[in-house]
């Protein structure tokens, strides 16, 4: 009930100031100078604030402006919350234009411990005043609810309302280990996926672009995992074809235990997002923190160069085998 009356009796802030100026300054015109005001307007702000009290705040003579007892006591307080108020904007400035604080991160596990992981541990090498909290994990955090500044996400944005900003694109290919492929040969379409051995990740969809359309293919999962290292391993292990993002394919692709199939079938690119809230301030600290990741990964991220490495030994394999 106090507050809901506070609500509709609550004076407005600019006509407490022109008060307080006028105390200060022992005159209505000076007070209007060092506010950017007419003298009028300053008047009618003082005056409808007295109104909103109901009480008298000043007394007005040929020398200036005095405050009543009453007057005198609001001033006292009013002055302090103003000066309050001011050391909170203060606190405010300094937390949107200095790289310190907290900052409390979600990210997803796979990418979290291969590449952010240390790019986060030199991040808090170059700024030893901020504090760095960060999870781990699959599942997309809900930002506001769990208090964090910043995730970041793999993939589109369900969510159109949150802030984003694009650091890299992530790329995924179908692979297989040789082992495999030599054993239950190469599909040559899309469509003859349906005869080989799918490791699938939770309950994606598996949607190559074959010539002007998309097509999907049914997966019937010899293996499903929500990890993708898991999955890489399998498909090392000869247990069958995978779809991973190349960040997780990359050094099983460097070091030959997998190798790309349906190689002139793409599927979908996502990207990697730095996300906020929305309606939130974003501190110095986070915006040096998403500049750093962009630096960092994008535009080109580094775990893509393998691709053509590994492109240009398979020709060569080709050839050598003609």
């Amino acid at each position: 009930m106090v507050l809901r009356n506070m609500e509709h009796s609550s004076p407005d802030l600019v006509d407490v100031l022109a008060f307080v100026r006028v105390v200060e300054t022992g005159s209505f015109a000076r007070a209007a100078e060092r506010m950017g005001l007419s003298k009028p307007v300053l008047s009618r702000r003082v005056a409808r604030l007295e109104e909103r009290l109901g009480a008298r705040l000043l007394t007005r003579n040929a020398r200036g402006a005095q405050p009543t007892g009453v007057g005198q006591a609001y001033y006292e307080r009013a002055s302090a919350i103003l000066a309050d108020l001011e050391a909170a904007r203060e606190v405010v400035a300094q937390a949107v234009t200095q790289v310190a604080g907290p900052i409390r991160l979600s990210a997803p596990l796979s990418f979290g411990i291969s590449y952010l992981a240390p790019a986060l541990a030199e991040f808090a090498k170059l700024h030893p005043a901020v504090e760095l909290d960060i999870e781990f994990e699959d599942r997309n955090v809900d930002l506001v609810g769990g208090g964090y500044d910043l995730a970041v996400r793999i993939g589109r944005l369900a969510d159109s309302s949150l802030v984003a900003r694009r650091i890299a694109p992530v790329r995924k290919h179908a692979v297989a280990g040789p082992a495999y492929l030599e054993a239950y040969g190469r599909p040559e379409r899309p469509a003859d996926l349906a005869d080989h051995a799918l490791l699938v990740y939770g309950n994606e969809q598996w949607r190559f672009r074959v010539g002007e359309r998309w097509e999907t293919v049914r997966v019937s999962p010899r293996m499903r995992a929500n990890n993708g290292e898991m999955l890489r391993a399998a498909a090392q292990a000869g247990l069958g074809i995978c779809i991973l993002p190349s960040f997780i394919a990359a050094p099983a692709l460097a070091d030959g235990s997998v190798e790309i199939v349906l190689r002139d079938f793409p599927l979908e690119e996502g990207a990697l997002h730095a996300v906020m809230a929305p309606g939130r301030a974003v501190t110095a600290r986070v915006r040096a923190l998403v500049d750093f990741l962009v630096d960092r990964f994008g535009p080109e991220p580094a775990w893509d160069p393998c691709w053509p490495a590994r492109e240009q030994a398979d020709a060569g394999r080709r050839s050598a085998t003609r």
